[in-house]
């Protein structure tokens, strides 16, 4: 039997290479628009700059340190913390180089069951996962709402005139995306499990993955006893496991403000907040870019929609500016998942796969 046979086997080198070529081809294509030389002179490089960029990588590794919590949390810490970090890194590494409307949680079932954990209770632990991420821009989508004036959130440039723009209707499809999800998976966890079973069955059709949809099938009765185990869990474990949740992608959120306190002087606390807000709505902008990653898309939406609030008082060069930030944030945020993923995988494979098959 080949050890090709894995999921990895359909993602070659130009998967990876893709989203960052479009990436870097976006940002390109809009430095060649717009860069003005200035706009490094209006971007102030002081001693505190070392540290708010260092405070920015600190946050997407408490957001690593708290997507690891909740699983170990999840598998009753039957995962290690390695094995737990192991499917954190592969994890976001499938999302990286899938559309966000995919990502990789039908991968990722794979990637706790290899680590150990039963088909079916793999299957129970990822979409409690995932269900637990949904949940959260579910409740805060609306919360940030109600505390952000609507027409600042989606107003900016030309359409200061009117919130009714892309960037809201963005922002409305992809909630309306999030908010189905959740409500077929909490409906197959907590509800219906043997509807669930079916649904698997169905997204094991993929190619990629109809080598295991057997398994998946005998694997049914587990997700409906796991099912039957999470509805028995406590109270505090799910609010552990939710509070996990909030630290992780609250964490993400404010590594844009912690760039733009690298290189400028904020007016006051409430901006911040409208950052933070923003940053939320990009993400749910992100679910309907058809691109690896959101590459291209995540790049451009932050110029747009982030540019605006960037306290420089030259708008000559404040497109300039805005691009610049928008490639070290995501050196930050996402190149990181793409290189330590690529380094991961060829080792994970030969140990997993390669290995059984000799």
């Amino acid at each position: 039997m080949s050890g090709t046979s894995h999921p990895f086997s359909s993602i070659k080198a130009s998967r990876i290479i893709l989203p960052i070529a479009i990436g870097l081809g976006v940002v390109a294509w809009m430095l060649f628009r717009e860069f003005d030389p200035r706009a490094f002179s209006s971007m102030s490089f002081s001693r505190l700059a070392g540290l708010f960029l260092f405070l920015a990588l600190m946050l997407m590794l408490s957001r690593d340190l708290g997507y690891i919590l909740r699983i170990r949390l999840l598998s009753d810490k039957q995962l290690t913390w390695r094995q737990a970090f192991r499917v954190i890194m592969l994890w976001e590494f499938t999302s990286a180089v899938t559309p966000s409307a995919i990502g990789g949680t039908s991968v990722a079932i794979l990637f706790v069951n290899k680590e150990g954990i039963s088909l079916g209770r793999s299957s129970a632990i990822v979409l409690a996962t995932s269900f637990l991420d949904e949940l959260y821009f579910i409740i805060m989508f609306p919360v940030l709402l109600s505390l952000v004036n609507i027409r600042t959130l989606f107003s900016i440039g030309e359409h200061s005139d009117s919130f009714l723009n892309e960037f809201f209707w963005f922002a409305v499809i992809g909630y309306s995306i999030k908010l189905g999800y959740t409500i077929v998976v909490s409906y197959g966890l907590f509800v219906n499990p043997r509807g669930l079973k079916w649904l698997l069955l169905q997204i094991f059709r993929l190619p990629f993955l109809k080598r295991w949809k057997h398994r998946i099938n005998e694997a049914g009765y587990e997700i409906i006893d796991s099912s039957r185990e999470l509805k028995r869990k406590p109270f505090l474990f799910w609010l552990k496991a939710f509070g996990s949740t909030v630290f992780s992608w609250t964490a993400r959120y404010w590594v844009v403000n912690m760039l733009l306190l690298a290189f400028f002087i904020l007016p006051e606390f409430g901006q911040h907040f409208l950052i933070f807000a923003r940053q939320f709505v990009m993400w749910v902008m992100q679910l309907v870019a058809p691109t690896p990653g959101g590459s291209g898309f995540a790049e451009y939406i932050f110029t747009r929609y982030l540019g605006d609030l960037i306290p420089i008082s030259d708008v000559a060069v404040s497109g300039s500016v805005a691009i610049t930030l928008a490639l070290i944030w995501r050196l930050i945020s996402y190149y990181p998942y793409l290189i330590i993923g690529a380094l991961m995988v060829p080792k994970w494979i030969n140990d997993k796969f390669a290995k059984k098959n000799q």
